[in-house]
């Protein structure tokens, strides 16, 4: 199957990112993490030392930031202004902050822009996010919108900081994902939604095997 788009939405912690990747190796697509292109974002905002409220400001720094996604096998790498910084996004404070920066017009402006470059680019694709199938790929394939209790995404989310030497309670956690989901859920542009017309798959009780077969079926009816 030629130009492929699967998009698979869903709040922080839901597990996109692992079953994204699945899929995509199961169908042999390229995985395209768009929350990564954010967070690239999100890690110059701060360096720069501009306030996340300043948008103005923040949309003049996107304007002149270089992002690009590239492959290693099929491991996606993200390259800011031609550095490699696929580890450097995935810290706390990144995390922290990255819903500010989505919410910012310019930002999303541009950042949907390689998305859909990316699309044409890779042929077949799998795309991970907030707003690809409601948003950006209103037209994919299949869309799938991936959601879980918020215990369990919170339980998720901590087991993959401490298996990267990152200590942080479960408890302010499960209170920074509620914030995101509340900012995520409410913003006026762009907010996180069940896109029309996409399969919504709870995978608080299931295993990730089960979750991609399932998917990979839907394609396949």
């Amino acid at each position: 199957m030629n130009n492929l788009i699967i998009t698979i939405d869903g709040p922080a912690g839901a597990g996109k990112t692992t079953i994204a990747r699945m899929v995509a190796e199961k169908l042999g697509c390229k995985y395209i993490d768009t929350g990564a292109m954010y967070r690239a974002v999100t890690l110059k905002v701060l360096a720069s030392g501009v306030s996340f409220s300043d948008i103005p400001e923040i949309e003049e720094i996107v304007e002149k930031t270089d992002i690009e996604v590239d492959f290693n096998g099929s491991d996606m790498l993200i390259y800011l202004d031609g550095r490699e910084v696929s580890d450097d996004i995935r810290k706390a404070e990144v995390t922290e902050n990255t819903s500010f920066t989505a919410a910012i017009p310019g930002v999303r402006y541009k950042l949907q822009k390689i998305q859909r470059r990316s699309a044409e680019k890779f042929n077949k694709t799998v795309f991970e996010g907030r707003d690809m199938g409601s948003i950006v790929f209103p037209k994919a394939d299949l869309k799938i919108y991936l959601d879980a209790g918020i215990k369990e995404r919170a339980r998720r989310r901590w087991q993959e900081l401490n298996s990267k030497g990152e200590d942080v309670s479960l408890d302010l956690l499960t209170q920074k994902i509620k914030e995101r989901d509340e900012r995520d859920e409410s913003r006026g542009l762009a907010p996180l939604i069940v896109p029309e017309n996409a399969v919504k798959i709870d995978s608080t009780d299931m295993e990730l095997k089960e979750v991609v077969g399932k998917i990979v079926a839907l394609l396949d009816r």
